[in-house]
């Protein structure tokens, strides 16, 4: 019984996590005097992701919260190594503490640059 209900919250969080990017292309009308300008954008993922703003508050945050699923690589960008880090519990912790301390003295940065925002 407590294999099904496991496997069932991976599953839901797979999903759940998988839902959230609602990639599409973005059309932007300028219209002047007399002309009307469209502008074709790359695919979006997400506003906070379309602009690349990381906060290492919120990823402090969600190691600490939610360390064990991998939630904060996610967030970061580390999409694969969330994954793993979901499927082993954050390594029964241990990767979650490694990640913490990682997070507080700047070291795990996103995979796209560094924070916009720092403690």
């Amino acid at each position: 019984m407590k294999i099904k209900l496991f496997f069932s919250l991976i599953a839901f969080f797979m999903l759940s996590l998988s839902a959230s990017y609602a990639s599409f292309p973005v059309e932007q009308r300028t219209t002047t005097n007399t002309t009307t300008v469209v502008e074709q954008k790359e695919e979006l993922s997400s506003p906070a992701a379309a602009k690349g703003e990381k906060s290492q508050i919120i990823a402090l945050v969600l190691a600490a919260l939610v360390g064990g699923i991998g939630i904060h690589r996610f967030y970061l960008g580390y999409t694969w190594q969330g994954i793993v880090q979901l499927l082993t519990l954050g390594g029964c912790g241990v990767w979650a503490l490694i990640d913490l301390i990682r997070i507080i003295t700047g070291d795990l940065k996103p995979k796209d640059g560094n924070y916009d925002k720092t403690l």
